[in-house]
């Protein structure tokens, strides 16, 4: 009599959940969570009860298994089965033996026992505990009580004292509840929220799978943190039969532990409703008159209780959507091919989509049809003009296995035109099964390079896994100038991405385009000249731009290979990285809809990611946000990889969001940027975080990902710093840690550079930081004057959100120099620029201290101590001299008279006396 195991980890997003349920028991005595199996509610309950027990109440526990349900008085035996020795020992005789009988023979005939001795008896030992200490009653599984125990405990707690608190949790599955008429009317029923895909993540983080993974488990899962683990699992096991990583965008395998926890969810259902359920599960936009023309009268009837159940939310107008995606597998997977084809028969005749009706046609038979086979090419052509690669991929691969074998030429081209479809889409797994299938035939070389062309494509960021792919491709595209020049491309951007080598990218790129050129193909000309402008962009080379106005200069007209490595792309990141916001935007505006007609979800996801940065350099964070969002709603819908788009999300939280959901954003980029090799990704996340971090006052720890961010740039050899702008940021970093000599030297360094690239934008960063470093230097007078000119420079180059920057900066350097009303002044500018663009956190850190903060406890997190300082000020607040503070932290004591003198500047305090007052206030 056990709580069913497997439950999830529902530390991970169940926090205030906890404290919800604590707090109805607190206010009203009983508490009810409902949600589906699976979703945490043992694990809530444990944590609610292992808090009861750290506070000394007695805590009874109760959780029957499914069996229980059909034994009278299983559940009540068991429950008095856990109650000491000593609350039985005060009962009656009558009630004693009550219980001595129920505990000794609960399978026994009931007819002989004395049934109201033994209620009298359970609210004698209730009262009794409560008696000496609060009483937690905790029942789980409530659904599996059995009826003679619900009526015996609903009597029971009708009369207990108010000291015994009741917890019931339960998985209404179609019948009627059992918590509420056990804890009466009123309860407080809590629902168990699904996790969303963060929390998934961290989920999958915390059991050591790979979270590149999280929002496609997350969208299989619907949030079910059972399910979600129970995928991430067999995804595993999966990977490691085949021996090799798990790709994002794989199909996940719903089988094993998966399957069996869909289908325990699926048990909450009729097998009427199941029917209707797995007609949905078959049609590619199901809504209730669909269901109701393929010959399910009774559909709203059906779909109210799947709704019921948590397996389905049916909209206003009808369309019915599954809320976990393995649950449509499961469904298939369960029916039987008959059930199967009847149910694909059914919709084609239903559905008014004449692409669906082929569709569904081609599934309901499994015998080749010449005919069938041409239609269902053409639809996959249909589908192709209208931009869904994937379905025309899916349509590819269906068309083939129609097609007879007396027709191998049409089947073969059917396959290589799959694959294609799946690469253009990034469906590694139907581009991995056309390409199988191409290569098991006797397919001439071309036809095996464009399959395994279409393999790169679909990779995404991960293409370091793929140098066997490579190897291949190459030799099979001998004597073709064409094809060598289509893998040379793929080659350079593999340089790049996952070997984190510009140098290899450009040289693989030149040769690319010579022999594009060679072969005459313009497309891919241009394609090879614009990785060699990108290259060239991050290597510092100055023909760069030389370059790409080559590339442009080329006719390309349809690009096959992906707006994403188009020269039209890049010239707008070209704008973006030389501020010339309008010009990038603009760009941007003619460019979205032009990708979102080519059905490329990695061309749109590079348009919003680009739009995201321009709206947030622009300060316009409510705008930037809105295209983040998209940008990871499309990566989790199309199985992108996760890295880049939750570097994304990253960077609009850490401007005009939460701090917190930046770091948490960044911190799974950095994990799935590692998980896939994408180096350009990971120096990106690495600097969102450290960003972070600076901004939050967390100099050390800024500094440590920060130099990660340096080491990254300078094994890729990266020379242009406005590509990536970490440079002010860890010098800004270094100064609050007490390096400012090391920041000096950084910014000589890089300032350098940037002029002679013409930076301008950069070069006002790094002026940002240098003026801080020289107030760090003593120079308080000169910091302040170029912290004004560098604001002034920022709203001339239209950067608002790196002005008020800026002014946070020049206040923080005025509060130091006791400069009380420059500071305010400053403040307030920060705080108006910031309000203005939308960037809440920086908002909240340019607040002006209200009227009794003064300059310590309470100021802008720029004028937080470091952790240096921090030792410092502790062990003089303490009583230590600067002799005997100086010998235990290893310093000079001019050092620590220097270092003494910042932090009395900081806090706003002129002696130990106010420091040591000002320490407790913090």
């Amino acid at each position: 009599m056990v709580a069913a195991t497997g439950n999830a980890d529902t530390s991970v997003g169940h926090g205030e959940l906890i404290k919800a349920v604590d707090l109805a028991l607190t206010t009203h005595g009983r508490a009810l969570l409902t949600g589906p199996a699976g979703a945490g509610k043992t694990e809530v309950v444990r944590a609610v009860a292992a808090a009861a027990e750290a506070r000394r109440e007695s805590v009874l526990r109760l959780a029957p298994e499914a069996a229980d349900q059909w034994i009278p008085e299983a559940s009540a035996a068991a429950l008095l089965a856990s109650v000491p020795a000593a609350a039985l020992d005060q009962l009656s005789g009558p009630q004693r033996t009550a219980i001595a009988l129920l505990r000794r023979e609960a399978d026994a005939p009931r007819a002989g026992r004395d049934h109201i001795a033994l209620r009298l008896a359970v609210v004698e030992v209730l009262r009794t505990l409560a008696a000496r200490q609060p009483v937690l009653l905790v029942l789980d599984n409530a659904q599996w009580l059995d009826a003679e125990s619900t009526d015996l405990l609903r009597f029971a707690l009708r009369l207990t004292p108010p000291r015994v608190r009741v917890l019931v949790a339960e998985c209404v599955q179609g019948g009627a509840s059992v918590g509420e008429p056990l804890c009466g009317p009123g309860v407080p029923a809590i629902r168990v929220p699904p996790l969303g895909a963060d929390e998934v993540a961290e989920l999958l983080v915390r059991h050591c799978l790979p979270a590149r993974l999280a929002g496609r488990i997350h969208q299989a899962s619907g949030g079910n943190p059972r399910l979600a683990l129970a995928l991430g699992h067999s995804l595993a096991e999966a990977a490691e039969a085949r021996d090799s990583s798990a790709h994002h965008a794989d199909p996940l395998p719903v089988s094993g532990q998966a399957r069996e926890v869909a289908r325990r969810l699926l048990a909450g259902v009729s097998a009427q409703a199941r029917r209707t359920l797995l007609l949905a599960a078959l049609a590619s936009r199901p809504t209730t008159s669909l269901l109701r023309r393929a010959g399910r009268p009774d559909a709203e009837a059906e779909l109210a209780e799947a709704e019921r159940a948590a397996l389905v939310r049916v909209g206003e107008d009808g369309t019915v959507e599954f809320t976990a995606g393995a649950l449509l597998t499961a469904l298939a997977a369960d029916a039987g091919w008959p059930e199967r084809a009847a149910g694909h028969a059914a919709l084609a005749a239903a559905v008014d989509d004449p692409v669906q009706a082929v569709r569904h046609r081609a599934l309901a038979v499994d015998t080749p049809d010449q005919w069938l086979a041409a239609e269902i090419t053409e639809a996959a052509a249909v589908c192709r003009r209208r931009g869904q690669r994937a379905l025309a991929a899916e349509l590819g691969l269906l068309a083939a296995d129609r097609t007879p074998s007396w027709l191998a030429g049409e089947e073969l081209a059917r396959l290589v035109t799959a694959a294609e479809d799946a690469g253009w889409a990034g469906r590694a797994d139907l581009a991995r099964r056309a390409t199988r299938a191409v290569l098991a035939r006797d397919a001439s070389p071309a036809d095996r390079v464009r399959a395994r062309l279409a393999v790169m494509d679909a990779a995404g960021q991960a293409l370091g896994a793929l140098d066997e792919t490579f190897a291949y491709a190459m030799d099979e595209a001998a004597g073709d100038p064409s094809l060598q020049a289509a893998v040379q491309l793929r080659i350079a951007w593999k340089h790049n991405l996952s070997d984190g080598d510009p140098v290899r990218s450009r040289d693989a790129a030149a040769e690319a385009g010579r022999l594009a050129a060679l072969g005459g193909d313009q497309t891919a000309e241009a394609m090879a000249l614009t990785v060699r402008a990108r290259m060239g962009r991050i290597l510092g080379d100055t023909d760069a731009e030389e370059i790409l106005a080559e590339a442009l200069a080329l006719p390309a007209p349809e690009v096959p290979l992906g707006m994403r490595n188009a020269p039209q792309y890049l010239a707008v990141r070209h704008a973006l990285f030389d501020d010339r916001l309008a010009d990038a935007r603009r760009q941007l505006m003619v460019l979205l809809p032009a990708v979102q007609r080519t059905g490329s979800a990695e061309d749109v996801f590079e348009v919003l990611r680009s739009l995201t940065e321009v709206e947030l350099r622009s300060g316009r964070c409510e705008a930037a946000s809105a295209h983040a969002r998209r940008a990871l709603e499309l990566t989790i819908e199309a199985g992108l990889s996760p890295g880049p788009a939750w570097y994304v999300a990253a960077m609009a939280e850490a401007m005009g969001g939460s701090f917190a959901r930046a770091a948490a954003y960044a911190r799974r980029g950095i994990q799935a940027s590692q998980e896939e090799q994408d180096q350009v990704f990971l120096s990106r996340s690495l600097h969102a975080l450290g960003l972070v971090e600076l901004a939050t006052g967390e100099a050390a720890k800024a500094v440590a990902t920060l130099r990660r961010v340096a080491a990254l740039e300078a094994a890729q050899q990266v020379v242009d710093p406005s590509v990536l702008r970490w440079h002010g940021e860890l010098a800004e970093a270094l100064i609050a840690a007490d390096a400012p000599g090391e920041a000096a030297e950084l910014l000589d360094r890089v300032r350098t550079v940037a002029l002679g690239l013409g930076r301008t934008g950069v070069v006002a960063a790094l002026d940002r930081a240098r003026g801080l470093c020289l107030s760090a230097q003593g120079e308080a007078d000169a910091g302040v004057h170029l912290l004004e000119s560098t604001a002034r420079r920022f709203d001339d180059l239209q950067l608002p959100l790196e002005r008020g920057r800026t002014l946070l900066a020049l206040a923080r350097v005025e509060r130091r120099r006791r400069r009380r009303a420059p500071a305010r002044a400053a403040l307030r500018a920060a705080a108006e620029v910031f309000a203005l663009a939308g960037a809440a956190p920086w908002t909240e850190l340019a607040r002006e201290p209200a009227p009794g903060e003064g300059g310590g406890a309470q100021a802008p997190a720029a004028a937080v101590l470091t952790e240096a300082e921090t030792r410092l000020a502790l062990l003089v607040s303490q009583g230590a001299s600067n002799q005997e503070a100086a010998a235990k932290l290893f310093l000079s004591v001019k050092t620590v008279e220097a270092r003494l003198t910042r932090i009395y500047q900081k806090l706003d305090v002129r002696s130990r006396a106010q420091l040591a007052t000002a320490l407790r206030t913090r």
